[in-house]
């Protein structure tokens, strides 16, 4: 049965079929149930005031306590990924002020660079999975600012995952933020140009490394290891890198490492004039540049381990032919994640979000995919699923 509910009568459970009243424009991606409480409290903060509702869909928590406990489970993963986007934003931030020094010739302040890469370090330490997610939520006209932003990222959980001591990973996260600095001196005809470069052009695009290294080393407060992980991140182990054409012995673990990071990152972001690959694609590409001597081997192996064969936050197509983010990993079973699903491919429309535990279900996953393939938004996606809780 539809009945009208005053958003005050809303609970846990209830099968909501659309917004009767508003002030505003606000509108459901789809009809489902609420999950939690905190999906009740952001239809409030739209100004959502009534609701049609299913009365025969309703759901009822087999106890109190069981309702609690999601509710609480929901609002701790939602505070962590809001906690992770707030990172994000500030870095890209300072990214920005700091391509503005660049340019202008200004000494970079090292400071706030230092404060927000441990924040990103402490937020990894303590859930790596949600600033992880954040990657996969980008702007794709905001490539240069992010790009740097996201390597240390990576780097920072590669760091982790390997054991590397805090005082190491502070460095590397910090020559990973800085890595690209030097691109802000290349024209933006070469940097951002949709088509292959000329020789010409790649010759002009490779002397940002170049710049970047003598930006960082004039920048006070920079630490050694700092700036040689910045000035690697192009050599490759067969001397095919640049600037130096270093080889194996000339590059250090963490040199190899941002390699595999920057490589990895320039591969799945989106950009205006490029669709980024999907993560098992991308992964591929990787191991195939260290079957070439490029890369090394073993630490490909870990960084795809680290990241997981389906990182939290990518999109898969699942054997049911619906779409699913992956919602949490299963070390014990890599490939059986914790998904959510939510779109169905066969009738191009949204579904009510559905938790489902591949390691338990007839369910499986085909393959990798990308929101664009689809005409969908991730940003769209993401905020569709916490609105559910």
């Amino acid at each position: 049965m539809l009945i009208e509910k005053e958003l005050s009568e809303l609970t846990v459970g209830h099968y909501v079929v659309k917004i009767i009243q508003q002030e505003g424009c606000f509108s459901l991606t789809a009809a489902g149930h609420i999950k939690s409480k905190t999906v009740i409290n952001r239809l409030k903060s739209k100004n959502v005031y009534r609701v049609l509702i299913d009365d025969s869909k309703t759901l009822l928590p087999s106890s109190p306590e069981e309702s609690v406990i999601l509710d609480a489970s929901s609002i701790v993963k939602n505070k962590e990924l809001k906690h992770a986007k707030a990172i994000f934003d500030q870095s890209k931030s300072i990214q920005k002020k700091l391509f503005h020094d660049a340019l202008s010739g200004s000494c970079l302040d090292l400071s706030p660079v230092v404060e927000v890469t441990n924040k990103s370090i402490d937020a990894i330490f303590n859930s790596p999975d949600s600033l992880a997610c954040m990657l996969n939520i980008r702007e794709k006209d905001e490539y240069l600012l992010e790009h740097s932003v996201a390597v240390s990222v990576y780097i920072t959980i590669f760091s982790h995952y390997l054991g590397l001591e805090r005082h190491i990973i502070e460095q590397l996260s910090i020559g990973a933020f800085l890595h690209d600095i030097g691109k802000i001196k290349i024209p933006d005809k070469i940097l951002n140009k949709p088509g292959k470069l000329t020789v010409d052009e790649f010759t002009i695009m490779k002397t940002h490394a170049n710049h970047s290294i003598d930006i960082i080393k004039e920048t006070p407060g920079i630490s050694a290891l700092s700036l040689d992980v910045a000035a690697l991140h192009h050599e490759k182990l067969d001397g095919s890198g640049y600037p130096f054409q270093l080889e194996t012995e000339g590059i250090s673990q963490y040199g190899r490492m941002i390699a595999i990071c920057d490589i990895f990152d320039a591969l799945t972001a989106t950009r205006v004039y490029k669709k980024g690959f999907a993560h098992g694609k991308a992964f591929s590409i990787l191991r195939e540049l260290a079957k070439q001597g490029q890369l090394d081997a073993s630490l490909v192996d870990h960084f795809i381990k680290c990241v997981g064969v389906f990182p939290v936050g990518s999109l898969v197509q699942l054997k049911s032919n619906k779409l699913a983010l992956v919602h949490e990993r299963n070390d014990k079973d890599p490939i059986n994640p914790q998904v959510h699903s939510f779109y169905s491919v066969k009738l191009n429309q949204f579904l009510n979000k559905q938790e489902i535990d591949l390691s338990g279900s007839e369910d499986s996953i085909v393959k990798s995919v990308r929101a664009e393939e689809f005409d969908l938004d991730m940003k769209q996606i993401v905020d569709m699923l916490l609105m559910e809780g």
